[in-house]
């Protein structure tokens, strides 16, 4: 099961009451204060990790607590301070407030670390309050409360590129032709139903990451379809791939082109910002070359430059397109921000 957005409770530790405590020895008359400070709560802390590629573990455990400190005891004997619990959350996470919505972090490196709710300080005990003046305090503090909030996590998938277009247009088959992914591939609509990710080889030091993004169709911002669900998981990503089945089964691959940009544009402005390689699949089908003519000639007016025809299946043209999209990818990585 694909999880991509959860919402999780955090309640970090109190703080270890300080002691109230006088030293008692026999030889030592008026020993003194000696009562130590509590112990520190313990922190709830979010850790990306390279090993999880969903948040479905917390759809079964969305309550964290950590324990509080130890409280302060007699003979200047400080609590101990109880241990953070560590969360691993896979990398792209974004940390949300749930409350006010407020964004907290985007966590995108292996182990870059986020205390999302900070443990409460321990109380001081007696001892701390002795001054020259003040020789016999017999004043304590209790520890702080630790911190508890309600979180809303959102997984957005990190990928250089991400490949668009109608269900059935061979994305799934482009990213296994294309990279070290393993699609669920058929001939029927919505074989995708979460992101798929896959590293494209240029050479032995060069790749990229691209995404397979469940098929959209018109009326997704609406929620028709799968939605628009799993837009977020190209909001990151550097370049599009606009893939298009030329062979039109009963529709004409010009309107697909203006919906799905359509819905792009009503799930955000930013993703039409992003620079689009098109790309006419199917060129095997029959058909396919007259449509590819006419989706030519339709998009030159409006400059939308070269068109990649490919044949996923059989492999046809792919290699040109992978070179094309690692040139851009290229560009606008060097791009400054």
């Amino acid at each position: 099961m694909f999880i991509d957005k959860v919402k999780i409770f955090v309640q970090a530790g109190d703080g270890g009451r300080g002691c109230i405590s006088f030293r008692r020895e026999k030889y030592i008359p008026r020993g003194g204060p000696d009562g130590g400070n509590g112990g520190k709560g313990g922190d709830i802390i979010l850790v990306g990790t390279n090993s999880m590629a969903t948040l479905i573990d917390f759809k079964y455990r969305p309550y964290f607590k950590s324990d509080y400190g130890e409280h302060g005891l007699g003979s200047n004997c400080y609590g101990r301070n109880a241990k953070d619990i560590i969360i691993k959350v896979p990398l792209g996470t974004v940390v949300r407030d749930f409350n006010t919505g407020e964004l907290l972090t985007d966590i995108l490196k292996e182990g870059q670390k986020y205390i999302a709710a900070k443990g409460g300080k321990g109380g001081r005990g007696n001892a701390s309050y002795m001054t020259s003046t003040f020789q016999a305090p017999r004043i304590a503090e209790q520890g702080a409360r630790g911190e508890a909030r309600d979180l809303l996590l959102e997984l957005k998938t990190i990928a250089d590129v991400g490949i668009i277009g109608y269900p059935n247009a061979g994305k799934s088959t482009l990213l296994s032709k294309t990279s070290n992914a393993n699609p669920k591939i058929a001939n029927y609509p919505f074989t995708t139903l979460s992101p798929n990710l896959g590293v494209v080889k240029i050479d032995e030091f060069t790749s990229f990451v691209w995404a397979d993004i469940p098929g959209l169709i018109e009326g997704a911002s609406e929620g028709l379809g799968l939605g628009d669900e799993f837009l977020r998981h190209i909001e990151r990503t550097k370049v599009l791939i606009h893939m298009i089945d030329i062979s039109a089964h009963g529709r004409s691959p010009v309107k697909d082109y203006e919906s799905i940009n359509r819905e792009l544009a009503a799930y955000s402005k930013e993703l039409m910002k992003k620079p689009q390689v098109i790309v006419a699949n199917k060129m095997d089908m029959p058909n396919a070359k007259k449509n590819f003519e006419k989706l030519k000639k339709y998009l030159a007016g409006k400059r939308k430059g070269r068109i990649y025809p490919i044949s996923a299946l059989k492999g046809e043209g792919l290699k040109d397109l992978v070179f094309a999209v690692y040139e851009k990818v290229k560009k606008m990585k060097e791009k400054p921000e």
